[in-house]
């Protein structure tokens, strides 16, 4: 009869666990440097996660490797509800962009929620770049493209994309420079070590209203409300430019269901509460909410939409 209670206890553990949960700190993995968008992300969402479960929320950036540093560590943590992964579109996209990826990202791990969206801004250092758009910007590019490279802040991100498909619509191939994050690419921005970059609104939009940085379009179908002074691709001379960056929180593969209801419930009761929809778009962002499933079905989209575009220009993982 031992035998018997033992495997009636490991059955019952996971939902004991599960309705206990949560009685210790969660960890939030972050795979990028602190400062960038996928960091202030993360933060919202771990804020968030704090307020609505009652419990302590700890941040911890591990960043590297494209983010794959930070995801195989939440790959191989416990499906116990204490170690979450807070990251960009680019993580679905590991393996199209990243040799030797250590892990399925969509089949190891758990989707839980789809919480934010923005735009990307086409951005250029004013001292190498010349004109205000990109019709006025390409004729130098093209004179001299050996002069122009374009920073980039994690390979597989919506912005690398982006770029992808900036060479392809203009016939360019100008250089692309893989960062640790946006931080440091937009460093190297400013000081002209790299001439061009895409990155989202939220972290550029201050550097361009200093007069710092230059941005040359939104690249999306409609302007944006926290910069409607600012063309979009298409009105900047370069249509077909079209891509957002969008953030998402995942358990380690198997968290239980009813875990992922808790987090996926709190995180879209936070994107609805008017301060937070007020702080997004004033930064250029979206507050998303969905269920577990419908974040599920948009990765499946997402990643099919942008292996065709890797596979269309021939693209091998770095």
């Amino acid at each position: 009869m031992r035998w018997l209670t033992l495997l009636v206890a490991v059955f019952l553990a996971g939902p004991v666990a599960a309705q206990d949960w949560p009685n210790r700190t969660i960890r939030v993995v972050v795979p990028y440097p602190a400062g960038g968008p996928a960091d202030f992300m993360g933060r919202l969402a771990a804020q968030k996660m704090q307020e609505k479960l009652g419990a302590t929320v700890i941040v911890e950036n591990r960043s590297g490797a494209s983010g794959t540093i930070g995801a195989e560590m939440v790959r191989q943590a416990p499906a116990d509800g204490y170690t979450f992964l807070a990251a960009p579109s680019v993580h679905v996209l590991g393996r199209q962009v990243v040799k030797a990826v250590p892990y399925d990202p969509v089949g190891d791990f758990t989707p839980i929620a789809r919480y934010g969206e923005g735009p990307l801004l086409v951005l250029a250092n004013p001292a190498a770049v010349q004109g205000k758009t990109i019709a006025e910007a390409l004729p130098a590019i093209r004179k001299k493209p050996e002069d122009f490279r374009f920073g980039l802040s994690a390979l597989g991100a919506a912005n690398h994309l982006a770029v992808l498909e900036f060479n392809k619509l203009t016939g360019l191939d100008l250089q692309i420079i893989p960062y640790r994050g946006s931080a440091p690419a937009l460093t190297d921005l400013l000081s002209g070590q790299v001439q061009l970059m895409i990155d989202p609104m939220i972290t550029a939009m201050p550097l361009v209203q200093g007069g710092q940085l230059k941005a040359l379009a939104v690249a999306s179908a409609k302007r944006s409300a926290a910069m409607p002074d600012l063309p979009t691709a298409a009105e900047s001379g370069l249509p077909g430019l079209e891509f957002s960056s969008w953030y998402g929180v995942w358990g380690p593969k198997d968290l239980p269901k009813e875990i992922v209801a808790r987090v996926n419930a709190a995180l879209t009761e936070a994107m609805r509460e008017p301060a937070v929809i007020e702080k997004l778009k004033g930064l250029g962002f979206e507050p998303v909410a969905g269920t577990p499933e419908e974040f599920s079905r948009f990765i499946a989209n997402d990643v099919k939409r942008n292996a065709a575009l890797l596979a269309s220009i021939n693209f091998q993982p770095q």
